[in-house]
């Protein structure tokens, strides 16, 4: 990686002679670095002989008639309040390398845009709200900005103008950096959404509370509970992408057997980054007695024939959606009877969750169902004491299943999770919403209240739905669930 000359660093401070003369804050040189300054013969040939870029004529991105009408709604929500929907910023790693950036779901969902520092600022108007986006211009030629700064476009890459921005996104832009000074001086009422960016808070520390704010972040992850017609198809192709990051893996799994569960996850992070933006969250990859970790990401464990490996994982599309599916997979491609029974349970659990996906139904009706058949199970097993209704009441099934049985699903993995409890979890399912059903058993390595057999053995299955007029579209059913069928799938890849 190269070392920028001059770099604009943390610990960088205005210029005080300059800042009191009016005159532009200097770019600070780097501690250590090689060129101790800048010529002016350097400096003049850098500012010239530079062809004009400037793109003209853009198509609006393909979601931009529905940011449109996700900012109508949010307008007509807060009438008479300015709104301020910030992006993020950069954070650091180490030193002065950075992670890459993700936009914050709030502004994604309301302009399409992902880049660092932008905000969106609807200010109050005669009939609703006057929609700025407020980002980064072009870096400065004049000032050297463009070459010398550490986040100048020779070293980071090209942005958008501004008059770019405008076509793309469809709402007027302006510059960030003036953007604070002017929430400073603003009057009336005023809302943010928290914890993105620093600088745009302190601008409004003595304009805004946090119960305000909290409002206008439940009702931006409440607005997301119903996806559109775009949101819907981002997910399929979350999941398509998904689907083909699974076959890679099995296609692989000997390669993993000679090394470790990280190969399993840099095969599937591969296609996540050919065909997506990223994966949605860190891949569970566990092979063996790790599967009964249920946020099991070190990655770094065996990969053995005749156990079992638990892939979790999810593709996220360049616009921020993400699938999250996962599959119990035999290594050696063939399940062992104990292996067979649980992971049919498991199987029929996920059957029941999926047919009480409707629209109508209450939310809670799928988990409901789901954990009916695994206490069934578990009693049948003389793992616990019945009758089934008594497991239920007192939980006892929890000490296996741990976990609820599905999530919204969206631009977060769980998405919409500042949501009301009342619009979400003891809801009712709208066509457009899209969820997991995931239920799972897990037998732990030391669990000395289940036969030895059943002991380091986990099972998940998981499925990504979304609610129709009559029913519900499993998005993720390019990938067999019922264990004959996966044993098929597996046989026809490595072959």
């Amino acid at each position: 990686m190269s070392e920028a000359l001059t770099p604009e660093t943390p610990e960088a401070v205005l210029d005080e002679a300059a800042d009191e003369a009016g005159e532009e804050e200097p770019i600070k040189q780097r501690k250590n670095g090689l060129y101790p300054g800048v010529s002016d013969e350097l400096a003049a040939s850098m500012k010239s002989g530079w062809a004009d870029t400037e793109l003209r004529g853009l198509t609006p991105i393909a979601q931009a008639e529905y940011t449109a009408a996700r900012r109508a709604a949010l307008s007509a929500r807060f009438p008479g309040e300015r709104l301020v929907i910030p992006a993020g910023n950069l954070k650091t790693r180490s030193n002065d390398t950075e992670y890459p950036f993700r936009a914050s779901v709030e502004y994604a969902y309301l302009t399409g845009n992902l880049t660092e520092d932008g905000v969106l600022v609807l200010e109050p108007a005669a009939e609703g709200h006057k929609a700025t986006i407020y980002l980064l211009p072009r870096s400065n030629r004049e000032n050297g900005e463009f070459w010398l700064s550490g986040q100048g476009e020779l070293w980071v890459g090209r942005r958008h103008s501004l008059a770019e921005a405008e076509q793309l996104y469809g709402i007027p832009a302006s510059d960030v950096r003036e953007l604070p000074a002017a929430l400073a001086e603003a009057t009336g009422p005023v809302r943010v959404v928290r914890g993105y960016d620093a600088a745009i808070e302190a601008a409004l520390t003595d304009k805004v509370t946090r119960e305000h704010d909290d409002e206008l972040r439940v009702f931006l992850s409440e607005a997301r509970l119903v996806k559109d017609e775009f949101e819907a198809g981002e997910l399929q192709k979350a999941v398509d992408s998904t689907v083909r990051g699974f076959e890679d893996v099995v296609k692989v799994l000997d390669k993993a057997e000679a090394t470790s569960e990280r190969f399993i996850e840099g095969t599937f992070f591969l296609r996540a980054r050919v065909e997506g933006n990223d994966i949605g969250y860190g891949s569970i990859c566990a092979s063996g007695p790790h599967a009964c970790t249920l946020h099991w990401v070190r990655n770094d464990g065996p990969v053995r024939s005749g156990d079992l490996l638990l892939l979790d994982a999810g593709v996220e599309t360049h616009t921020l959606y993400t699938a999250d599916v996962t599959r119990t997979l035999p290594v050696n491609g063939t399940f062992s009877e104990i292996q067979k029974k649980i992971y049919d349970a498991v199987y029929d659990a996920q059957e029941a969750g999926i047919a009480a996906v409707q629209p109508g139904a209450k939310y809670r009706d799928f988990h409901d169902a789901a954990q009916h058949v695994l206490a069934e199970r578990l009693v049948e097993w003389g793992l616990l004491e019945g009758p089934v209704e008594r497991v239920l009441e007192l939980g006892l099934q929890r000490r296996w299943t741990l976990h609820g049985t599905g999530h919204m699903l969206g631009m977060d993995v769980h998405d919409c999770a500042a949501a009301r409890t009342e619009t979400y979890v003891e809801g009712t399912l709208e066509p457009g919403m899209c969820l997991t059903v995931e239920p799972g058993l897990y037998f732990q390595a030391d669990d000395l209240t289940v036969p030895e057999e059943y002991r380091g053995i986990g099972v998940r299955i998981e499925d990504d739905l979304l609610v129709t007029e009559d029913g519900n579209r499993n998005l993720s059913a390019g990938l067999p669930r019922r264990s004959d069928e996966v044993e098929a799938w597996m046989a026809s890849l490595k072959g």
